[in-house]
């Protein structure tokens, strides 16, 4: 009984050393869904460089069918007076 069963650990080991894989390698996962926004985030508002970043960034991959995004929380954009301004053109 001994013997046989180290007989069947020794054929199961040889059995998944045999299974090493294929050279097939998997196709990678799909990029994550874009974030759709409806407002300018709170982390826009921390200072100017931040809306500055973030209005640059909106106005690159905005869209003609895109819903316009909702500024209720913007009462005025942030301001520096000690920030280099940021070329947007």
């Amino acid at each position: 009984m001994k013997h046989s069963t180290h007989a069947l650990a020794l054929l199961a080991s040889g059995l998944l050393a045999a299974c090493g894989g294929s050279d097939v390698e998997a196709p990678p996962p799909p990029p994550p869904p874009p974030v759709v926004l409806t407002e300018v985030p709170d982390s826009a508002l921390a200072s100017s460089t931040a809306y500055t970043q973030f209005t640059l960034g909106q106005t690159q991959a905005a869209s003609e069918s895109d819903e316009p995004l909702g500024a209720d929380k913007v009462q005025m954009p942030p301001a520096s007076e000690s920030d280099e301004p940021v070329a947007v053109g």
